[in-house]
């Protein structure tokens, strides 16, 4: 074996610890066993939630990007969470998560692109959640799979960072916001009884 074959050995090498120690996959729920605010499923994942994200390719360019809306029901320790994306690129879609609360922080997660049951742990103020997933057709109807982190804030907001891999190899990363959506609060006016029907649709100031 030549010094050079050595050395190349060495660089793979080196680079394969730097992907699996040194990287969002290196990441486990015992690091943020102790970080607060505590993620609380049944509040955090509960009503009207607006959301705003960025996909990344995997030469690390935005691809696409997407806002939506989701709602979160809580029936004890089962719920539903139905999103609602629509794409830069004008394309809409719909999810519904069914989950299911277990024993020592841990959840299930069902819906009908995933393969099976997505495995998930709470650890402080963190959800970590893994699950298989398969592409629409018209996005090539690949099986990825999928390392979802989502990260409670202070103030209610929860960043949502995702990787998605094909045979290990990593081609395509999310991240995005998520936070609950504002409350609307009636108006009384002078006249019409006092009531102004348009502040149905007025956040709160």
């Amino acid at each position: 074996m030549t010094i050079t074959l050595i050395i190349l050995l060495a660089i793979l090498a080196l680079l394969a610890a730097k992907g699996r120690f040194l990287s969002f996959r290196s990441q486990s729920p015992s690091d943020y066993a102790s970080t607060g605010p505590a993620f609380r499923m049944k509040e955090n994942l509960n009503g009207e939630i607006l959301s705003e994200g960025l996909i990344y390719g995997p030469n690390g360019k935005v691809t696409n990007s997407f806002v939506a809306r989701m709602v979160g029901e809580w029936d004890g320790n089962k719920g539903t969470l139905a999103e609602y994306f629509t794409y830069s690129n004008g394309k809409q879609m719909t999810r519904k998560w069914y989950l299911t609360l277990g024993t020592g922080n841990t959840f299930t997660a069902m819906a009908d692109d995933i393969v099976g049951e997505g495995q998930g742990m709470i650890s402080g103020s963190t959800v970590k959640l893994s699950y298989r997933i398969i592409l629409p057709k018209d996005a090539g109807g690949h099986t990825l799979d999928v390392t979802d982190w989502m990260y409670l804030t202070e103030n209610g907001v929860i960043m949502n960072r995702s990787e998605m891999r094909k045979f290990g190899i990593k081609v395509a990363e999310l991240v995005a916001t998520m936070r609950p959506a504002p409350e609307v609060k009636k108006a009384h006016l002078n006249g019409a009884n006092g009531y102004d029907v348009d502040s149905e649709q007025r956040p709160l100031q």
